[in-house]
């Protein structure tokens, strides 16, 4: 079994540990809904990627959902 040669204070802990921290992500716009999305991924909001819809999110939704989510998406784009 291994067995320390040495005492590591606290500071010297601290100081190896410095670099064990967690960083933000780096988050930018969807060019049709405005929402916040990873860099090279599709939005989940709306499924559009580099300005072309990949995947139809309205397709699973039922009609009530769909209504909501339509108007959410109405209300961004008129904001820009």
């Amino acid at each position: 079994m291994a067995v320390p040669k040495q005492h590591r204070s606290k500071s010297r802990q601290g100081q190896r540990r410095m670099h064990l921290h967690l960083e933000a992500k780096n988050l930018g716009l969807c060019a049709h809904c405005g929402k916040d999305v990873l860099a090279h991924t599709m939005c989940k909001n709306c499924g559009y990627y580099k300005g072309k819809q990949v995947v139809d999110v309205l397709a699973k939704l039922d009609k009530k959902e769909r209504k909501r989510k339509e108007k959410e998406i109405a209300a961004h784009q008129q904001e820009r």
